[in-house]
């Protein structure tokens, strides 16, 4: 009797507790699921990014053009702008250090007389895109320059003598690396970006660096000898002679990082270089070095290959794996060249094997993104818009730009054909 009677009491305080046990089940279900959902949609945060260049100066000399790049760039999910500041040696916005070096101040002057990177700053930033300006050139400069022609003694030689090589920007003279007053000049220009702009980094790509076969100049083979008691050796790849000019290069990034990071300590500091097998041995730019001594903020490693087995085979090099655990990380991608246009299929395989290692991508340069593709526009445009079809907003170490909203409807803007392209670099 008296286990039927308690039987009969726990039936019944089931029976009051069914309901609210059966909602309480429920709303962790569905609170569940909902996070489950958001988690799965929430923007990874990666770089996308594009450089601009001299051939888009046509675009970054117009306001107006300006304005219709910041909006199409934000509307395709892009967070991030290289524009170039130093190319051929010349700046890109108006020094009073070029000036005094009798280099003229303000050569690229938007139509109406007013500053590029200025105007190309503030309209960014109303639309949370960050503007990470290039120092493209680094030690390079061409022999008809003004830098060359007035600072001869500043510019090292190779062992035969002879003072150029051919690069990609065609030929070109080097500023000596190991030289103070070459070193000065470089952190002036670098000082005075950083007092006079509201930049969110500072980006320095392969050609801050030095090809192996210079370093033969009076001041560094004295340099060498005073150090080391010896003359450099007859062969530019020797391993110690190597070691030294990279080890060299490696302490003026790390003395430019803290004279620059004394002035906006959260700026980012961003390398661009080539693969680190090729960056050391050949060009002595010891990046992999900068990032384990904490002076790199942002890796964008450039792969220009069309070969997707060749592409993908440097994203998985050991030295890529360990540098993503630590920093931002992004492969540079050719969007295409005036004389060799990219197709979107070959820009979208690319995309997606960094995607699926964890890389961002910037893209080589704005003006190829859109024009002389091969593609018809709206293909083009559909295409970049499936590679990021949802935002990833990057905040600037130093900066948290509050949210606008902005339409993703392709038919909203219009994308003008340009002309008068510039040197191909």
């Amino acid at each position: 009797m008296k286990f039927n009677f308690l039987k009969f009491c726990s039936q019944k305080l089931l029976k009051r507790l069914f309901l609210p046990l059966f909602l309480i089940s429920l709303l962790t279900a569905f609170w569940g699921n909902t996070f489950t959902a958001v988690n799965a949609q929430a923007p990874r945060q990666e770089i996308r990014g594009v450089w601009m260049t001299n051939n888009d100066l046509n675009i970054l000399r117009d306001r107006t053009k300006v304005q219709e790049a910041v909006t199409k760039l934000r509307q395709l999910n892009f967070n991030t702008i290289y524009p170039v500041i130093w190319n051929s040696g010349y700046v890109m916005y108006p020094s009073n250090v070029a000036k005094r070096l009798e280099i003229q101040p303000f050569v690229f002057r938007g139509l109406d007389g007013h500053d590029i990177l200025e105007d190309l700053i503030e309209k960014s930033h109303r639309q949370n895109l960050l503007v990470i300006p290039w120092f493209e050139f680094g030690f390079m400069a061409p022999p008809t320059s003004e830098l060359a022609i007035n600072k001869p003694e500043w510019f090292t030689q190779k062992r035969d003598g002879s003072q150029t090589s051919i690069s990609a920007a065609g030929e070109v003279k080097w500023l000596n690396p190991f030289h103070p007053e070459v070193q000065q000049f470089i952190t002036d220009l670098l000082v005075e970006l950083t007092n006079k702009y509201d930049l969110d980094g500072i980006q320095f790509d392969d050609h801050m660096s030095l090809p192996h076969e210079f370093g033969y100049d009076q001041y560094t083979v004295a340099l060498y000898t005073k150090e080391t008691k010896k003359s450099p050796p007859t062969d530019p790849r020797d391993p110690e002679w190597v070691n030294w000019r990279a080890n060299k290069i490696t302490d003026f990034m790390v003395r430019l990082n803290q004279t620059i990071k004394q002035i906006k300590p959260k700026l980012i500091f961003s390398v661009s270089p080539n693969y680190y097998d090729f960056a050391y041995k050949f060009q002595l730019q010891d990046w992999l070095n900068w990032v384990r001594l904490n002076i790199v903020d942002e890796l964008i490693v450039q792969v220009y290959r069309d070969n997707l087995n060749d592409f993908s085979s440097k994203l998985s090099r050991p030295e890529m794996e360990e540098v993503k655990q630590i920093i931002p990380t992004g492969i540079g991608i050719m969007a295409g060249l005036r004389t060799k246009p990219v197709s979107i299929q070959q820009i979208q395989s690319q995309v997606r094997a960094a995607q699926q290692r964890g890389l961002g991508v910037a893209f080589f340069y704005y003006e190829s993104l859109w024009n002389a593709a091969p593609e018809p526009l709206k293909e083009r445009l559909a295409g970049f818009k499936n590679l990021f079809p949802y935002p990833s907003q990057r905040t600037a170490l130093e900066r948290n730009y509050g949210r606008i909203q902005e339409s993703n409807s392709f038919d909203e803007f219009q994308i003008l054909p340009t002309t008068g392209y510039g040197q191909q670099n």
